[in-house]
C-alpha cells in the first residue's frame, strides 16, 4: 500500500509540475517567434538575385556577330549581341581594365567598373575575312546617354574566333547572361546589368 501511495503522489507531483511549466512555455514561445519575425528578411532589388561573379558557357560557333544593341528597362540596362546563326559560348566578368583582344593594349572606358564580354563567335566571314560587324565608332558602340547603369560600350576586337566587347558601368553591380533564339535562324546573347543591388 505504501508503494502505491508513493507512486500516486509521484504521478500527481509530475502532473502538477507539468501543468505549471506548460503555461510558461506557451507564453514564451510566441514571444520568441514574434521576436524572430520582427527582423525582416532582405528583399532584393526588383527580385534580382544575379550576383556579380563571372558567368560563362562552353562552346564555339562559326556563326558571325552582326550587331550590338542596347536598351533600358525598369530594373536594368541591357546589351544584346546579334549572331547570324547559333551563338557559341561566352565569358562575361568584371575586370580591372578593358584591353584589345589581340593587342592587349588598354582601351580607356568610362565607368566605375568594367565588364569584359567575350563571345565565342567571330565578327568576320571565316571564308572571305570580310567583317560582319564593323562599328562606325569602336569606342562608342551605342549612345548610352541617360542610361542608369551603362556608361560606355567599346569594341575590343575579334581574333581567332573570339570577339570582345568592353562595357563600362556605374559600379560593380549584379548581372545575368543568357541566350535567345531568333529572329529567324539567328540568335542573341543578352547581358542585363541591374541598376543597383
Amino acid at each position: 500500500m505504501k508503494r502505491l501511495l508513493t507512486y500516486l503522489l509521484a504521478v500527481l507531483a509530475s502532473v502538477t509540475l507539468a501543468a505549471a511549466v506548460a503555461p510558461a512555455t506557451a507564453a514564451t514561445a510566441p514571444t520568441a517567434a514574434v521576436g524572430t519575425a520582427a527582423v525582416p528578411a532582405a528583399t532584393p532589388y526588383c527580385g534580382i538575385w544575379w550576383g556579380s561573379l563571372a558567368k560563362s558557357a562552353p562552346g564555339m560557333s562559326s556563326a558571325p556577330i552582326t550587331n550590338v544593341r542596347t536598351g533600358q528597362h525598369t530594373c536594368y540596362d541591357r546589351i544584346v549581341i546579334d549572331v547570324n546563326g547559333n551563338a557559341g559560348g561566352y565569358n562575361v566578368r568584371y575586370v580591372d581594365a578593358i584591353s584589345g583582344i589581340a593587342s592587349g593594349i588598354a582601351i580607356p572606358v568610362r565607368g566605375g567598373a568594367f565588364l569584359q564580354i567575350t563571345v565565342k563567335d567571330h565578327a568576320y566571314n571565316v571564308w572571305t575575312g570580310t567583317a560582319t560587324y564593323s562599328p562606325a565608332n569602336p569606342l562608342e558602340l551605342r549612345n548610352l546617354t541617360g542610361y542608369r547603369t551603362f556608361r560606355q560600350a567599346v569594341y575590343a576586337g575579334s581574333f581567332e574566333g573570339l570577339t570582345m566587347i568592353g562595357l563600362g558601368v556605374r559600379a560593380r553591380l549584379p548581372f545575368r547572361v543568357f541566350e535567345l533564339a531568333g529572329p529567324g535562324t539567328g540568335s542573341r546573347l543578352v547581358i542585363d546589368v541591374a541598376h543597383r543591388w
